[in-house]
């Protein structure tokens, strides 16, 4: 079992901050980003114009890059953001969202792990075992059935990428290549509202930004957005997932370190 306290300290620091996380993300889910960002507490900003990303990247808590709707113009901002925030040591996350999908989407996600220093990655396990050269199968931008070991994949990845990866799935997985922590919150509802895990790849940006440990990020930002989703839901019920939408956003202001002290599940496996 791990400290939880450990995780409600970075909560804290996150709303004490409210750190600024330049956003580059999907055109499906840029509104519901920047307000999930808001009821955190952190600052949201998305900026896509080439002319101005890397002066923004170098005075944000984070950058984060999703590759949701990616074009080749969308891609090259990116890249120079993502030099941006390496050159001045900002942390970046990255959703490589859909790789698998295309020979472009895939080919496109293993060039920004080549191009920038990520820090944190971020997909299902699908995304995940192809920007590393393992086919899984994967049906648009949602994973199928991935199979294999989520925990030994998020192992494998961060080991082979050097970086910290989180694979998210019915249990969340997080690995600095050595440890894996097992996040266990949540509710099968995020999967009905889109944007979900493009928002959670946003708040471990912001928890990544206050937190230099960032294995210990992303598994406290794992846990806050689950226990958010379990408070949403019980308000909500399981079958209004436009009702739910709008009680995550709710839940992401009003759960508090009380909250994750009672409910978060982080284990070491």
């Amino acid at each position: 079992m791990v400290d939880i306290q450990q995780a409600v300290a970075v909560l804290e620091k996150v709303r004490e901050k409210s750190p600024l996380v330049h956003n580059i993300t999907n055109i499906v889910v840029t509104n519901f980003t920047a307000n999930g960002l808001l009821a955190l507490g952190a600052s949201p900003v998305m900026a896509y114009a080439r002319e101005e990303v890397a002066d923004m990247a170098k005075i944000a808590g984070a950058l984060v890059l999703n590759m949701g709707t990616p074009n080749e113009e969308v891609v090259h901002a990116m890249q120079v953001a993502g030099q941006s925030a390496n050159e001045h040591r900002v942390p970046v996350v990255f959703d490589p969202v859909g790789a698998g999908a295309t020979p472009y989407r895939t080919a496109t996600a293993r060039r920004i792990m080549k191009d920038i220093k990520v820090s944190i990655l971020r997909g299902n396990a699908a995304e995940v075992a192809n920007v590393i050269g393992e086919a899984r199968s994967i049906k648009g931008v949602d994973a199928l059935e991935a199979g294999g070991d989520a925990a030994e994949l998020a192992r494998q990845a961060a080991r082979t990428l050097g970086v910290v990866v989180v694979v998210t799935g019915k249990d969340d997985m997080v690995s600095d290549g050595k440890i894996v922590y097992k996040v266990s919150n949540g509710t099968p509802l995020l999967t009905r509202v889109t944007g979900t895990g493009c928002l959670l790849t946003s708040v471990i940006g912001a928890f990544a930004a206050v937190e230099k440990d960032l294995t210990l990020a992303a598994a406290a930002a794992l846990a806050y957005y689950g226990v958010a989703a379990e408070k949403a839901v019980e308000v909500s019920g399981a079958d209004r997932p436009g009702t739910f939408q709008t009680e995550f956003l709710n839940q992401l202001h009003l759960t508090d370190g009380a909250a994750l002290r009672e409910h978060a599940a982080i284990h070491v496996e």
